[in-house]
């Protein structure tokens, strides 16, 4: 080896350590970010020797395309196990003390020991009490419940602002990565940056992605409507002041196309808008018309119908008010849901103390004399048993509660708890098992394209002996050089 080729071989050891330790520094120091993929100096050999061809990403498609996949279902199941949470915990938490059912238990036991022992003005006093308190709990449902959607919306919002924002950073990093791939510059960096910005995106909105000449990035939700393509498709969404139970809420368009809501319990919901569109315009809406129903089922049996049970019915014991805050006598029709009507049914004033009196729940007479029903005396609590029985007498419901099936009120309320324990329980075990799949994911995809800082210490030793392999060779050609002087002086 002449001495010219000796030192240009120093040369190159030390040009591809410093390019090597350099990536390998970079690596370490982004060991914990998780949108970092690893890189790789790899060496090339010619004519002058090894040399650093390129700095390559250690990527990996269709684990990339997984993740971002479990990302999207993980983020929609969370949301709506998240919104029937929400829903769950106005029923008072894991036992369901201020549920309907339970409330109407508490009521039902105060009413039969009325009915035992009709001339205790304290057993009358208790039952009015149950019954305000019953009425309270679905007023108090009923309007949290909107709440509940007039939250969801505001998240949708929100979800919405995030992506136009994400969008519109996703074109300034796309055309980063355009331009250095068709300038043959470095666009490992930009990569990074729009991989990140994706994952981001799939936790908002279901996406697939394909890449173009010059690493064009086009992404589609995942119903196939173009999201972006060079630039940012137009996502909208016109927000709702206020909700109760007759609102609808506004839809989210992407591309003029409107955003499917997800379905079930096992929800379909890819990203969080869709999970809570599905929460506001779907679940909480059919939990409401069933405490509409309940609401209902109360109104009409303790409806008064005269002593003989032939005239008119109008609202006893349980009463409403319109949406003009107006109170009414009419009986709601049987098996239509009255929007609304759990957060506006309240006890008759007629039998609430101290103006009112709950002898006329014993005897009947709350719309007048016409309509009274027990003139046996203050021990008589045959009406009382009566309105008792309707609680578990045949009854309509509408079919829109999904359990209209029901054969009575106490049934139905049950089945009500029942319904959304059902759907939290499935969310629950689906939530389980797709953020399995997320971390399963991560992990695979991490394992592929993460740094492991065990590979890049050790790597850096192997740099540390090339560069030392390299400074023994520029101290042996100083030596030579310093031979050949000292011979020619």
């Amino acid at each position: 080896m002449s001495l010219s080729s000796a030192l240009s071989t120093a040369q190159s050891i030390f040009n591809n350590s410093g390019t090597q330790s350099s990536v390998v520094s970079k690596n370490i120091a982004n060991a914990q970010n998780p949108d970092y993929v690893r890189r790789s100096a790899m060496v090339v050999t010619g004519g002058n020797g090894a040399m650093i061809g390129d700095i390559v990403r250690s990527q990996n498609s269709p684990l990339l395309r997984q993740t971002i996949e479990s990302s999207s279902v993980a983020s929609g199941q969370r949301t709506l196990l998240n919104g029937l949470e929400s829903i769950k915990n106005l029923m008072g938490g894991n036992n369901n003390e201020f549920s309907p059912a339970k409330l109407i238990t508490a009521f039902r036991n105060n009413l039969d020991a009325f009915a035992s022992k009709a001339n205790d003005t304290g057993l009358g006093m208790a039952v009015i009490s149950s019954a305000q308190d019953l009425a309270s709990g679905l007023n108090t449902a009923a309007n949290e419940l909107q709440q509940i959607r007039k939250d969801a919306d505001e998240q949708i919002k929100q979800n919405v602002d995030d992506l136009n924002a994400l969008l519109a950073k996703l074109e300034a990093v796309n055309n980063q990565v355009k331009n250095a791939t068709a300038s043959g510059a470095d666009a490992n960096d930009a990569l990074d940056e729009r991989e990140g910005l994706v994952k981001k995106i799939s936790e908002i909105v279901g996406v697939t992605s394909y890449i173009r000449e010059n690493n064009d990035l086009v992404l589609y939700t995942s119903d196939g409507v173009t999201l972006f393509e060079s630039v940012p498709r137009k996502v909208t969404f016109q927000p709702t002041a206020g909700f109760d139970a007759a609102t609808t809420g506004s839809g989210v368009y992407i591309d003029g196309v409107a955003l499917k809501a997800g379905e079930s319990a096992n929800t379909t919901a890819k990203g969080s808008i869709q999970a809570l569109l599905q929460l506001r315009d779907e679940i909480a809406p059919t939990f409401q018309s069933q405490l509409d129903e309940i609401a209902r089922g109360l109104i009409t049996a303790f409806a008064e119908t005269g002593p003989d049970g032939t005239l008119t019915p109008l609202t006893g014991l349980f009463t409403y008010k319109d949406s003009a805050g107006v109170q009414q006598t009419a009986v709601p029709a049987a098996g239509v849901t009255v929007p609304g009507l759990a957060s506006r049914i309240l006890v008759n004033p007629i039998v609430v103390p101290p103006t009112g009196t709950p002898d006329k729940l014993r005897d009947g007479g709350i719309n007048g004399v016409a309509y009274v029903v027990n003139t046996g005396g203050s021990s008589y609590g045959d009406l009382l048993d009566k309105y008792n029985e309707n609680l578990e007498g045949p009854m309509a419901f509408d079919p829109d509660t999904e359990i209209a099936d029901a054969p009575d009120l106490l049934s139905f309320a049950s089945d009500s708890m029942g319904w959304l324990e059902q759907l939290r329980s499935t969310a629950t075990s689906a939530d389980e098992t797709k953020t399995a799949m997320l971390t399963r994911s991560l992990e695979a995809y991490s394992s592929n394209t993460g740094v492991s800082l065990d590979e890049e210490l050790s790597l850096l030793l192997d740099i540390e002996q090339s560069y030392k392999a390299g400074t023994k060779l520029m101290a042996t050609v100083d030596e030579m050089m310093q031979a050949l002087l000292d011979i020619a002086s």
